[in-house]
């Protein structure tokens, strides 16, 4: 398919103009920092040596700053390549309680409507408090005293989880104890 002469012509019209014109016309280009070329072969480093500094950018060609441009207001940073990583990556330190915790709430245990046989584990945020109702005084144990606050009234154990770790509590039902471990973050 051939083109109508006069399409052609402003077609070869068009490109000879944008071909004249430079793209950044309105503002002077710096040239690159590069170091200066070595003029001796004396200097020059052999081809089985590495270079002592890092290794310059390379020349782009054709581009020249124009007579009379004043050097750059500052200078250009040049980075070294980033090392490969040998490492994994720490993971972020998580500030909020996982999905599965319930947060600092009180969590009612009613030891007359609860099987306690199918409570194994609970996660609160500290500040978290474990309440279980229908229980006499000194029957509910911890194993770590030091991450809890124990209070008792009117067959009432409030234990509040002032720290974060792990505790296991035990409650007896029906002459067995039975241990649930409280996790918390």
């Amino acid at each position: 398919m051939r083109e109508p002469p006069r399409r052609r012509a402003a077609t070869a019209a068009t490109l000879a103009l944008l071909a004249g014109t430079p793209a950044c016309a309105d503002r002077p280009v710096s040239p690159l920092p590069a170091r200066p070329p070595v003029t001796s072969a004396a200097a020059a480093p052999s081809a089985t040596a590495s270079p002592p500094g890092p290794t310059p950018a390379p020349a782009v060609s054709g581009v020249t700053a124009p007579p009379g441009a004043a050097p750059p207001s500052r200078p250009i940073r040049v980075r070294p390549p980033a090392a490969p990583r040998t490492t994994r990556p720490t993971p972020p330190v998580r500030t909020t309680p996982p999905a599965a915790c319930l947060g600092p709430v009180r969590y009612d245990l009613v030891l007359a409507e609860t099987e306690l046989a199918l409570l194994k584990s609970l996660c609160l945020a500290a500040g978290g408090v474990l309440r279980i109702q229908g229980i006499g005084p000194g029957e509910a144990t911890v194993d770590r005293e030091d991450l809890v606050s124990r209070n008792y009234e009117a067959g009432v154990v409030d234990i509040r989880f002032v720290r974060t770790g792990t505790v296991v509590v035990t409650i007896p039902q029906n002459g067995r104890a039975y241990p649930v471990t409280v996790v918390v973050v």
